[in-house]
C-alpha cells in the first residue's frame, strides 16, 4: 500500500489541513473511535454522511443510511448498547424527529454523539434557535450535555470530547454545529493520535452473577457489561430498577432519575468549558457561542479601539448551563450582554444565573445572518449610555 492510501485508511489524519467544516466533524469522530454511523440524508449535514459512508469502512467500522430519523436514532442507541462508540448527524427539522430516541438514550444510558447543524426553517440559512431544543426536545427528566464549537478546528475537537464526555456520563452528547460553519473551509490542525484524549467506557468487574445492570452510586454512572459473555440486561424506556427490570414503584422511580440527571448537573464543573478574552480589566462583558464568537470577538476590539472596557466570555458547553463561571464574570462587571442569533433564547439563561449582580442586556438578531462587529458595538454603547 501506498503512504498515501495507509494515510487515508488511518483514523487519525495527523496533518495540517485546509477543511470543510462537516469533513472535520468526521474526522473528529473517527479520532475518538466511532465506528458506528447512522443517518439520514438532509441539508446542510450531507457532507457528514457522505464522508463517513467513505472513511468508516476504510477503518472498520461500520455505516448506515437509515429510512428516517427515527431509524437512525435508535440504530445508534441499540448500537452503543453493543459496545460502539456510535454517531448519528442531522439538521435542525431532522433533530425534531429524534427526540423520542434521545429520551431512550438517556433512559438507558445509552452513550452516543448527535451532531445538529443548525439551520433556518426549511433553508440553509444561519441560525442558532435550535438552542433550547437541544437541551429540553426529549420528553421526562433529564440533563443533556450540549457543546457549541465556534470553528472548522473546533469541530473537529469538540467532536472528540463529545465521544469522551459520552463514554464518561453514558448520555448522549450533542455538538451544536451550525451551517455557517459547518459549510466553512478553514485550516485545520489535526495532533498525531497519542496526543488526542480519547476515553472509553468502563466494564464491569462482577461476574454475570453479581451484576446489576444499572447498579451505581448517587450521581454515579453504572459500568456497563461486556457484549456476548453471558450477562443479561433489559434495556427499557420504562421505570426500572437496578436489574433493569420494569419497576413502577414512585420510589425506585424517582431515585432513577435523580441520579441520571445528577451525575450530569452535579458534574458541571467537570463538563463546563469556557474562554476568557480580556476579561480581567473589563466592565462590560460579552457572554456568547458557537458562530457568533467571530464578531463578538471583533467587536471587542472595536470598543477597546473607541476606549471602552471590554471581554468576551467564550461558551464552549451551552448545557449544562457553566453558571459557576458566568456568576464569578458578573460580580466583576457593570454589564453582561448576551450575545446570539436566535430571539434571545439562551440570554434568558443568563440573565438568570446573574441574578441581578450587574446589568443586563441582549444583543439578538435572528434574519438568517449572524451579527456584525458594528451590530453588537451599538448594543454595547447602548448600555454605556
Amino acid at each position: 500500500m501506498t503512504a498515501d492510501g495507509q494515510r487515508q485508511n488511518s483514523r487519525v489524519l495527523s496533518g495540517v489541513h485546509f477543511m470543510l467544516g462537516n469533513y472535520a466533524t468526521v474526522e473528529g469522530a473517527l479520532a475518538a473511535g466511532c465506528d458506528f454511523f447512522a443517518g439520514y440524508p438532509i441539508t446542510p449535514a450531507n457532507e457528514i454522511s457522505e464522508r463517513m459512508a467513505e472513511r468508516l469502512p476504510q477503518v472498520g467500522g461500520k455505516f448506515i443510511q437509515g429510512e428516517d430519523e427515527l431509524c437512525s436514532i435508535y440504530a445508534i442507541a441499540a448500537a452503543s448498547l453493543a459496545g460502539a462508540k456510535a454517531m448519528t448527524a442531522t439538521a435542525s427539522a431532522g433533530y425534531n424527529y429524534y427526540q423520542e430516541g434521545i429520551e431512550y438514550a438517556v433512559a438507558v444510558e445509552a452513550p452516543c454523539v448527535i451532531v445538529n447543524v443548525q439551520r433556518c426553517r426549511g433553508e440553509n440559512f444561519a441560525t442558532q434557535a435550535d438552542i433550547m431544543q437541544m437541551r429540553w426536545g426529549a420528553a421526562g427528566d433529564h440533563e443533556m450535555i450540549v457543546l457549541a464549537p465556534s470553528s472548522v478546528q473546533e469541530l473537529f475537537d469538540y467532536t472528540v470530547r463529545a465521544f469522551n464526555l459520552a463514554e464518561q456520563f453514558r448520555n448522549p452528547v450533542i455538538v451544536a454545529s451550525e451551517t455557517t460553519i459547518a459549510l466553512m473551509r478553514e485550516r485545520l490542525e489535526i495532533p498525531g493520535a497519542d496526543r488526542i484524549p480519547v476515553l472509553n467506557r468502563k466494564y464491569t468487574d462482577l461476574g454475570p452473577d453479581k451484576y446489576k445492570t444499572f447498579d451505581a452510586p448517587e450521581n454515579g454512572v453504572p459500568d456497563f457489561s461486556p457484549l456476548g459473555k453471558g450477562y443479561h440486561g433489559l434495556y427499557t424506556i420504562n421505570p426500572h430498577d437496578i436489574d433493569g427490570s420494569i419497576e413502577w414503584d414512585p420510589i425506585v422511580y424517582e431515585k432513577l432519575y435523580k441520579r441520571i440527571t445528577g451525575k450530569i448537573s452535579e458534574n458541571e464543573h467537570i463538563i463546563s468549558h469556557t474562554e476568557s478574552f480580556q476579561l480581567d480589566d473589563a466592565d462590560i462583558a460579552l457572554v456568547t457561542y458557537g458562530s457568533e464568537v467571530r464578531p463578538t470577538l471583533d467587536a471587542m476590539e472595536l470598543a477597546r479601539n473607541s476606549g471602552l472596557k471590554v471581554g468576551v466570555l467564550k461558551l464552549g458547553t451551552v448545557w449544562p448551563v457553566p453558571e459557576t463561571r458566568i456568576r464569578e464574570v458578573a460580580k466583576q462587571m457593570k454589564a453582561v450582554i448576551t450575545v446570539e442569533m436566535s430571539i434571545g433564547k439562551y440570554a434568558g439563561e443568563v440573565e438568570r444565573v446573574v441574578a441581578g449582580r450587574c446589568v443586563t442586556a441582549r444583543a439578538t438578531k435572528n434574519r438568517g445572518i449572524g451579527h456584525t462587529a458594528e451590530e453588537i458595538l451599538e448594543v454595547i454603547k447602548g448600555v454605556r449610555a
